[in-house]
């Protein structure tokens, strides 16, 4: 069966509500598209929403079910925007490595609010991070995480969330697809990362306590 599309685009929309909660549905969100002080109630998996060249200003991202490993947003702009909900793997800002077309080029984040957000392994680019609210413990944020790499090489973190960490700062030539220099902002969850690491919630907090530009 052939999935329904519906598309956003070609509008200056202002103090609406979309609600993309069809799990049959593929939503389109893009080409000369803005959304002021608008409502996105999100419902679906990653491969059933496409974001490209949005300006989002002042909007409000209720994400109902956790919106995993989605990269459009580094394809559009936001600007005083909220979030609430479960996001992992998640990139936003200007992200101009991941590939040469122009639309690669806009993305960007300011101004915004993900104090009432989940969000793990998430990574903001670009942009200065000190401009946006992040999530409080058992949330935590390490900020300009290149320019730590020493600090945060040096903490006592869990064994294997510690590696994984300094794999993704690695910023050999191979590694920089994956792994760029524009990353300004890293987020992850305490509860998951223990769980993976097999270990306390605590031994994330002892570490964390020891470093001004880890925000939790």
């Amino acid at each position: 069966m052939l999935a329904k599309k519906v598309f956003y685009e070609d509008k200056h929309l202002e103090h609406e509500r979309l609600e993309l909660t069809d799990k049959g549905t593929l939503y389109f969100l893009g080409r000369n598209l803005t959304l002021k002080n608008c409502t996105l109630v999100l419902k679906v998996a990653a491969r059933n929403l496409f974001i490209r060249e949005v300006q989002f200003i002042d909007c409000a991202f209720e994400v109902k079910q956790e919106l995993i490993n989605h990269q459009d947003w580094i394809t559009s702009s936001l600007k005083g925007c909220r979030f609430k909900g479960r996001l992992s793997g998640c990139d936003f800002g200007h992200w101009p490595e991941y590939g040469t077309e122009p639309k690669y080029q806009l993305g960007s984040i300011e101004d915004c609010d993900f104090s009432e957000a989940r969000l793990d392994h998430c990574r903001f680019h670009g942009n200065d991070p000190r401009s946006l609210r992040f999530p409080k413990w058992p949330g935590f944020t390490i900020l300009d995480p290149i320019r730590h790499i020493a600090e945060l090489r040096d903490l006592a973190w869990p064994e294997r969330f510690g590696s994984s960490l300094l794999s993704l700062l690695d910023q050999s030539p191979e590694n920089l697809y994956k792994h760029p220099r524009s990353t300004m902002a890293l987020s992850f969850y305490a509860p998951i990362e223990a769980k993976k690491s097999g270990t306390a919630e605590e031994a994330f907090k002892a570490a964390i306590a020891k470093c001004d530009f880890i925000v939790s």
